[in-house]
């Protein structure tokens, strides 16, 4: 049985791993102070092109989100961020139990703009409720779709003129970044944002994401927040090494690429039995809407999650790929779909 339940399932890239075996027996600094660490910084900032940013390494997405949000946060405010949103979902609370509120918007795509934004600072008016401050986006998002540099820019330079901060949350960056349709770039990330991430967990490391402050702000004594978090992993060079991997060359863009196009080969078999889909992504996740006995007949040889029901006869699951994600199973998969049809 196939899954195409999320693209964390396999373990790391073969180059990641070569890199930690390689480096197994040398002794190094911890806490991220170790010379691969900074080199891996040094890398990213390269990408990014801007010297001026500050680079920290955590373990996983959660633990970036609510580290980074308390820290950048006062007690009395709160982060907005779409129904759908990672922080109001899928963190259990994460950001609520650090003390600050998530105010969530309903949105057709996954997407906040800025009359969503507009419409929670207009409810938010006093302080018998609690202050909007931050804005919380994924790219991309939990519906695979993703952010337009025309929408981000006017999110942010409305952010900047309302005086609220703009966090990204980059757990699956490298799929937004590589979409067909995207015309983002990290520079862009850099300059229409207060501090962003980019995720090696599901894109072929064996764990890390890499949060990017740009905001000079909330650059101050954000090591003491991660260390109180528990977030300062001792062996830092583990997330470091990863990194350096994804970074030297062009490895990061290349298997968010791969998870891409196994994805789009998913779109086209999904289409040819003449299913269509919950959303418009063009990233790693497809949201296929079948009736339901299909659906059953399919769980029998591939694992994927359901996402909802859409009417009594028909529901919509997701099916996400990965940088491992064979093309054999991609096209099993579709054969399977028209076999049942």
């Amino acid at each position: 049985m196939y899954s195409f339940r999320n693209d964390y399932s396999e373990g790391a890239h073969p180059n990641i791993l070569e890199s930690l075996l390689r480096t197994n027996t040398e002794q190094t600094l911890g806490y991220g102070e170790d010379a691969y660490t900074q080199k891996a910084q040094t890398l990213i900032k390269q990408h990014i092109g801007r010297e001026d940013v500050v680079v920290h390494f955590l373990v996983g997405g959660t633990q970036t989100n609510l580290t980074a949000i308390s820290a950048f946060l006062r007690p009395h405010e709160a982060a907005i961020a779409a129904s759908s949103g990672h922080i109001a979902v899928h963190e259990t609370g994460a950001i609520e139990a650090t003390g600050h509120k998530v105010i969530t918007v309903e949105t057709e795509d996954g997407k906040l703009t800025v009359a969503h934004i507009a419409s929670v600072l207009k409810a938010h008016t006093d302080e018998h409720m609690v202050k909007p401050k931050l804005v919380y986006i994924s790219d991309s998002t939990e519906v695979g779709t993703i952010y337009y540099k025309e929408e981000l820019q006017a999110i942010y330079e409305y952010c900047k003129a309302h005086h609220l901060l703009v966090m990204i949350d980059g757990a699956r960056l490298g799929s937004a970044l590589m979409a067909i349709d995207n015309d983002v770039t990290l520079n862009d990330l850099a300059n229409f944002s207060d501090a962003f991430y980019i995720g090696g967990t599901k894109n072929g490391a064996l764990l890390g994401e890499a949060l990017v402050i740009v905001n000079d702000n909330l650059k101050e004594d954000f090591r003491y927040h991660i260390k109180q978090k528990g977030g300062l992993l001792a062996k830092g060079r583990i997330i470091s090494l990863g990194y350096i991997e994804l970074f030297k060359e062009r490895l990061f863009f290349d298997i968010a690429q791969h998870a891409n196009n196994m994805a789009m080969l998913l779109l086209e078999g999904i289409s040819e039995a003449g299913y269509s889909t919950l959303t418009k992504s063009t990233t790693n996740q497809v949201f296929p809407i079948f009736p339901k006995e299909v659906v059953k007949k399919l769980r029998e040889n591939f694992d994927f999650s359901d996402w909802e029901e859409v009417d009594e006869q028909n529901m919509a699951i997701r099916l996400v790929t990965s940088w491992a994600t064979p093309k054999e199973a991609v096209q099993e998969f579709c054969m399977e779909l028209k076999k049942i049809k």
